[in-house]
């Protein structure tokens, strides 16, 4: 049976499993001095319009940090929206990382906006106060919503005025980037953002993350970042060559195409059942939904999913590259027969 509970759940694609396998021959040099990672430091940078630096990690939340600790400085603010992974998943990391406070800013999508922000852009200078530095978004939000090209262009350009930096957590960008039918630099660097997480592990990938950075001004410190957030890998060549495949024939696209065909399929069905209320569009590869407690309860015994909030019963199902039309009729079967 395979899990709605996360796209984390999910398999390595047969095609990156394949790249491992060849670049598994040999000896080569550690820490990213190898034609593995020239290669795929190259097919990266090509996805992009803006002059970048690109650099592999193995994880999300040390991407983050990474990141974040690239553009502030211990007394600055970091605003990112309530549900924010930086807020709510990644056990303070960024926070002890940067030494920064996070400002929370509550929001009914789960998208910052201009106008959300605006209250916040106040004491500038004033030694008192924590100074705004920088504004952490999700690409595709945490609750499966998607930014349009003319929302980032606007944070970026009030962040930019302000004298702020933006971060954009890409972990399922290539949903997002396939939902709007884009490309992944339409939606990321194109828009202005200083720095970008491009996800590759919720999208088949085996755990590997790429950095890219685009403001030029934060590329001296960027190494040295990632060395800090113990992100630098020995044997860099099986992080990168993951890439070259992931980006070959569009594979990225492809798999994240199948996991938001699979969310609408899962959707169409589910949205028949009366007792079923969606507390959030589906965009994504995401669902949020809120059914009577008694059958939540009932559905956990046959399949783990996360509650998204406890307090209303709002449970989320998520799925992958590898989920099959099988996959989600069992789970409707199952539901209905509740």
């Amino acid at each position: 049976m395979r899990s709605f509970a996360s796209d984390n759940n999910s398999s390595v694609h047969p095609r990156i499993m394949e790249a491992l396998m060849k670049t598994n021959n040999g000896h080569a040099l550690g820490y990213g001095d190898d034609p593995w990672t020239e290669e795929a430091t190259h097919k990266v940078k090509e996805q992009f319009s803006r002059p970048c630096e690109a650099l592999f990690v193995f994880n999300g939340t040390g991407s983050n940090t990474m990141a974040l600790q690239m553009m502030t400085r211990p007394y600055h603010i970091i605003f990112c929206a309530d549900t924010a992974h930086i807020a709510v998943d990644e056990c303070g990391a960024p926070s002890k990382a940067t030494g920064c406070f996070m400002r929370t800013i509550p929001t009914l999508d789960g998208k910052l906006t201009p106008e959300l922000l605006k209250p916040f852009m106040v004491n500038f200078g004033i030694e008192h106060h924590s100074q705004p530095g920088a504004i952490y978004l999700s690409q595709c939000s945490e609750l499966g919503t998607i930014y349009k090209p003319e929302e980032i262009c606007a944070l970026t350009e009030f962040a930019h005025r302000h004298g702020l930096f933006v971060h954009m957590d890409g972990a399922r960008i290539s949903n997002a980037a396939a939902a709007l039918g884009m490309s992944l630099d339409d939606i990321s660097g194109a828009c202005g953002v200083d720095t970008l997480t491009l996800g590759g592990t919720k999208n088949g990938l085996m755990g590997a993350e790429c950095v890219m950075i685009f403001n030029q001004d934060l590329i001296k410190e960027a190494r040295y970042a990632r060395k800090q957030a113990c992100q630098l890998a020995s044997k860099m060549r099986y992080i990168s060559c993951q890439f070259t495949a992931f980006l070959e024939d569009n594979l990225w696209l492809t798999c994240a195409q199948h996991a938001n065909a699979m969310a609408q399929r899962l959707y169409k069905e589910l949205s028949t059942i009366p007792d079923i209320k969606f507390t959030q569009t589906v965009e994504s590869n995401q669902l949020f939904f809120i059914m009577p407690r008694e059958k939540e309860n009932k559905l956990q015994k046959y399949y783990h999913f996360y509650f998204w909030n406890e307090a209303i019963g709002e449970m989320r199902l998520v799925t992958s590259f590898d989920t099959e039309e099988e996959d989600v009729d069992k789970l409707i079967a199952c539901i209905k027969a509740l």
